[in-house]
């Protein structure tokens, strides 16, 4: 009976918390709202939350899961040539597709670019912060795709075009926070793109 039930079993205790955390963050995410104001709902759930674990239970540094400059003289050529390559893909698609078009035209406000700021600055520190760098002491590079998968699935009940290039997109993210040790630029970028699709969508630009 005992070896029935010996399954020989040895896990990786920071693995596991952020495999569960995450998991039930995004879980939470999706059903919960408790501020009345999303953003700020995502600034406890995807950065105060794993900062607190970083230093509460894994005993860590967050400079260690990028929440520093980094190399920054890298990351800005990155968000620099990356935003330059984004503005007209992003121009095209989101004017060609209805369906971009409905969900971000509605966001379309003055205060679009700090309400983008507030809920992408945990978002980001979330994917490529602390489960990219948490899972990467285990997994090596390979913590790159494994990122990108839960924020692909993060992204379920947006446009399809979008959702479906996100896993691409998550991998692009984590590479730019690999590159230069910190999650930093890939929120910048990520910030740039969410916001000029809501400004091309609700008509900014003619």
């Amino acid at each position: 009976m005992k070896k029935l039930f010996n399954f020989k079993l040895n896990f990786d205790r920071d693995i596991v918390v952020i495999s569960i955390v995450s998991t039930l963050l995004i879980t939470m995410d999706r059903y919960y709202n408790f501020t009345g104001f999303k953003a700020v709902d995502r600034v406890f759930f995807y950065l105060v939350t794993p900062l607190l674990i970083i230093l509460f239970v894994s005993r860590g540094s967050p400079r260690d899961y990028g929440f520093r400059l980094g190399d920054w003289k890298a990351g800005l050529a990155l968000t620099g040539l990356i935003v330059l390559i984004a503005i007209p893909v992003l121009w095209y698609t989101t004017r060609g597709d209805e369906h971009i078009l409905k969900y971000y035209s509605i966001q379309m406000t003055s205060a679009a670019p700090l309400i983008t700021f507030i809920d992408l600055i945990g978002w980001e520190f979330f994917f490529r912060g602390w489960i990219l760098f948490g899972y990467a002491r285990k997994f090596g590079d390979h913590a790159l795709w494994l990122q990108a998968v839960p924020f692909a699935l993060a992204h379920l009940g947006k446009p399809e075009a979008e959702t479906l290039s996100t896993i691409f997109g998550g991998f692009l993210f984590g590479l730019v926070a690999w590159r230069t040790r910190s999650f930093l630029y890939p929120f910048l970028i990520h910030w740039f793109i969410y916001t000029f699709t809501i400004f091309v969508a609700g008509g900014a630009f003619g």
